[in-house]
Protein backbone atom coordinates (compact mmCIF):
# COMPACT_ATOMS: atom_id res chain seq x y z
CA UNK A 1 0.00 0.00 0.00
CA UNK A 2 3.14 2.52 1.17
CA UNK A 3 4.06 1.81 -2.94
CA UNK A 4 0.93 3.27 -4.16
CA UNK A 5 1.52 6.72 -3.43
CA UNK A 6 5.49 6.54 -3.42
CA UNK A 7 7.49 8.77 -5.74
CA UNK A 8 10.64 6.87 -7.20
CA UNK A 9 11.40 9.45 -9.41
CA UNK A 10 11.46 13.41 -8.88
CA UNK A 11 8.24 15.31 -9.27
CA UNK A 12 10.11 18.16 -11.97
CA UNK A 13 10.85 14.35 -14.26
CA UNK A 14 7.35 13.38 -13.54
CA UNK A 15 6.34 16.78 -15.02
CA UNK A 16 8.88 16.95 -17.73
CA UNK A 17 8.51 13.68 -19.41
CA UNK A 18 4.75 13.74 -20.44
CA UNK A 19 5.26 17.57 -21.86
CA UNK A 20 8.14 16.63 -23.61
CA UNK A 21 6.84 13.77 -25.34
CA UNK A 22 3.01 15.61 -25.93
CA UNK A 23 5.44 18.11 -27.91
CA UNK A 24 6.96 15.39 -29.45
CA UNK A 25 4.22 13.87 -30.62
CA UNK A 26 2.29 16.76 -32.01
CA UNK A 27 5.38 17.87 -34.19
CA UNK A 28 5.65 14.34 -35.52
CA UNK A 29 1.41 14.56 -36.28
CA UNK A 30 2.28 17.56 -37.69
CA UNK A 31 5.14 16.06 -39.97
CA UNK A 32 3.05 13.00 -40.98
CA UNK A 33 -0.04 15.30 -42.16
CA UNK A 34 -3.64 15.54 -41.77
CA UNK A 35 -4.81 12.39 -42.70
CA UNK A 36 -3.60 10.87 -39.52
CA UNK A 37 -6.53 12.69 -38.47
CA UNK A 38 -8.98 13.19 -41.25
CA UNK A 39 -9.76 9.48 -41.46
CA UNK A 40 -8.33 6.20 -39.25
CA UNK A 41 -8.13 3.23 -41.35
CA UNK A 42 -7.57 -0.07 -39.79
CA UNK A 43 -3.84 0.49 -40.50
CA UNK A 44 -3.84 3.66 -39.00
CA UNK A 45 -5.83 2.65 -35.55
CA UNK A 46 -2.79 0.38 -35.31
CA UNK A 47 -0.52 2.74 -35.52
CA UNK A 48 -2.11 5.14 -33.14
CA UNK A 49 -2.25 2.07 -30.06
CA UNK A 50 0.92 1.00 -30.81
CA UNK A 51 2.44 4.68 -30.53
CA UNK A 52 0.58 5.15 -27.40
CA UNK A 53 1.76 1.72 -25.97
CA UNK A 54 5.49 3.08 -27.02
CA UNK A 55 5.94 6.36 -25.44
CA UNK A 56 3.90 5.32 -22.47
CA UNK A 57 7.03 4.52 -20.41
CA UNK A 58 8.96 7.42 -21.69
CA UNK A 59 6.17 9.52 -20.10
CA UNK A 60 5.57 7.41 -16.72
CA UNK A 61 9.32 6.19 -16.32
CA UNK A 62 10.30 3.65 -13.49
CA UNK A 63 6.57 4.94 -11.80
CA UNK A 64 3.35 2.97 -11.65
CA UNK A 65 2.64 5.12 -8.04
CA UNK A 66 -1.27 6.54 -8.51
CA UNK A 67 0.84 9.64 -7.37
CA UNK A 68 3.20 9.61 -10.63
CA UNK A 69 -0.19 9.42 -12.49
CA UNK A 70 -1.94 12.21 -10.90
CA UNK A 71 1.44 14.64 -11.89
CA UNK A 72 1.98 12.82 -15.06
CA UNK A 73 -1.54 13.54 -15.95
CA UNK A 74 -1.85 17.12 -14.68
CA UNK A 75 1.09 17.94 -16.79
CA UNK A 76 -0.47 16.35 -20.17
CA UNK A 77 -3.50 18.37 -19.02
CA UNK A 78 -1.54 20.98 -18.33
CA UNK A 79 0.38 21.75 -21.22
CA UNK A 80 -2.34 21.10 -23.58
CA UNK A 81 -3.97 23.60 -21.75
CA UNK A 82 -1.05 26.12 -22.05
CA UNK A 83 -1.28 24.92 -26.01
CA UNK A 84 -5.09 25.59 -26.66
CA UNK A 85 -4.90 29.27 -25.44
CA UNK A 86 -1.81 30.14 -27.01
CA UNK A 87 -2.94 28.82 -30.61
CA UNK A 88 -6.49 30.94 -29.70
CA UNK A 89 -4.73 34.42 -29.12
CA UNK A 90 -1.76 34.01 -31.92
CA UNK A 91 -2.76 33.30 -35.55
CA UNK A 92 0.61 32.65 -36.62
CA UNK A 93 1.38 30.39 -34.19
CA UNK A 94 -1.83 28.12 -34.84
CA UNK A 95 -0.60 28.10 -38.54
CA UNK A 96 2.72 26.84 -37.64
CA UNK A 97 1.05 24.04 -35.32
CA UNK A 98 -1.85 22.73 -37.64
CA UNK A 99 -0.88 24.21 -41.41
CA UNK A 100 -2.86 25.60 -43.53
CA UNK A 101 -6.04 23.66 -45.70
CA UNK A 102 -5.33 21.69 -48.46
CA UNK A 103 -7.63 22.04 -51.72
CA UNK A 104 -8.37 18.91 -53.07
CA UNK A 105 -11.15 20.07 -55.57
CA UNK A 106 -11.40 23.77 -56.96
CA UNK A 107 -14.23 23.81 -59.27
CA UNK A 108 -15.31 20.28 -60.10
CA UNK A 109 -11.66 19.51 -60.85
CA UNK A 110 -9.16 17.45 -58.76
CA UNK A 111 -5.54 18.55 -57.86
CA UNK A 112 -4.06 15.34 -58.12
CA UNK A 113 -0.57 17.09 -56.30
CA UNK A 114 -3.02 17.73 -53.23
CA UNK A 115 -4.60 14.36 -53.09
CA UNK A 116 -0.39 13.06 -53.19
CA UNK A 117 0.94 15.18 -50.76
CA UNK A 118 -2.02 13.91 -48.47
CA UNK A 119 -1.70 10.64 -49.45
CA UNK A 120 -5.38 10.25 -49.95
CA UNK A 121 -6.42 8.13 -52.87
CA UNK A 122 -9.01 8.88 -55.20
CA UNK A 123 -11.43 6.22 -53.17
CA UNK A 124 -10.84 7.84 -50.10
CA UNK A 125 -12.11 10.99 -51.73
CA UNK A 126 -14.87 9.66 -53.53
CA UNK A 127 -15.77 8.25 -49.87
CA UNK A 128 -15.75 12.16 -48.82
CA UNK A 129 -17.76 13.23 -51.71
CA UNK A 130 -20.63 10.52 -51.32
CA UNK A 131 -20.79 11.19 -47.50
CA UNK A 132 -21.62 14.20 -48.46
CA UNK A 133 -24.42 14.03 -50.77
CA UNK A 134 -22.05 14.19 -54.26
CA UNK A 135 -21.60 11.47 -56.73
CA UNK A 136 -18.25 13.13 -58.36
CA UNK A 137 -16.03 15.85 -58.29
CA UNK A 138 -18.03 17.73 -61.21
CA UNK A 139 -20.31 17.74 -58.24
CA UNK A 140 -18.28 19.81 -56.28
CA UNK A 141 -17.21 23.68 -56.09
CA UNK A 142 -14.91 23.19 -53.31
CA UNK A 143 -13.02 20.53 -51.17
CA UNK A 144 -10.78 21.29 -48.92
CA UNK A 145 -8.83 19.18 -46.21
CA UNK A 146 -8.95 21.53 -42.90
CA UNK A 147 -6.00 21.23 -40.66
CA UNK A 148 -7.98 19.66 -38.08
CA UNK A 149 -8.56 17.15 -40.88
CA UNK A 150 -12.21 17.44 -41.25
CA UNK A 151 -13.08 17.80 -44.51
CA UNK A 152 -14.97 20.74 -46.07
CA UNK A 153 -17.42 20.11 -49.59
CA UNK A 154 -19.25 22.70 -51.15
CA UNK A 155 -21.54 21.45 -53.78
CA UNK A 156 -21.33 23.67 -57.43
CA UNK A 157 -25.50 23.26 -57.13
CA UNK A 158 -27.30 22.91 -53.43
CA UNK A 159 -26.64 19.08 -52.41
CA UNK A 160 -30.07 16.22 -52.22
CA UNK A 161 -29.40 16.93 -48.36
CA UNK A 162 -29.52 20.84 -48.42
CA UNK A 163 -32.59 20.50 -51.09
CA UNK A 164 -34.11 17.94 -49.43
CA UNK A 165 -34.10 20.72 -46.13
CA UNK A 166 -35.03 23.96 -47.99
CA UNK A 167 -37.76 21.78 -48.90
CA UNK A 168 -38.63 21.17 -45.91
CA UNK A 169 -38.25 24.42 -44.50
CA UNK A 170 -40.66 25.65 -47.20
CA UNK A 171 -43.51 23.49 -46.25
CA UNK A 172 -42.59 24.29 -42.38
CA UNK A 173 -43.16 27.91 -43.97
CA UNK A 174 -46.22 27.03 -45.90
CA UNK A 175 -47.71 25.27 -42.91
CA UNK A 176 -47.25 28.33 -40.68
CA UNK A 177 -48.45 30.99 -42.73
CA UNK A 178 -51.68 28.96 -43.52
CA UNK A 179 -52.37 28.13 -39.21
CA UNK A 180 -51.79 31.70 -38.92
CA UNK A 181 -54.56 32.78 -41.56
CA UNK A 182 -56.71 29.86 -39.98
CA UNK A 183 -56.38 31.68 -36.54
CA UNK A 184 -57.32 35.21 -37.69
CA UNK A 185 -60.81 33.77 -39.41
CA UNK A 186 -61.39 31.64 -36.12
CA UNK A 187 -60.74 35.14 -34.31
CA UNK A 188 -63.19 37.21 -36.52
CA UNK A 189 -65.85 34.85 -36.09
Amino acid sequence: MSNMFHLPIPVVEKLARPVIMYIVLVGFLRIFGKRELAQLNPFDLVVLLCLSNTVQNAIIGDDNSVTGGIIGAVGLLGINWLLSKAIFRSPRLTSALEGDRTILIKDGRVDEKALQAEALTHRDLTSVLNRNGFNSPSDVSECALEPNGTFFVQGKSPSPIESRETGLQESVDQLTRQVAELRKLLEAR
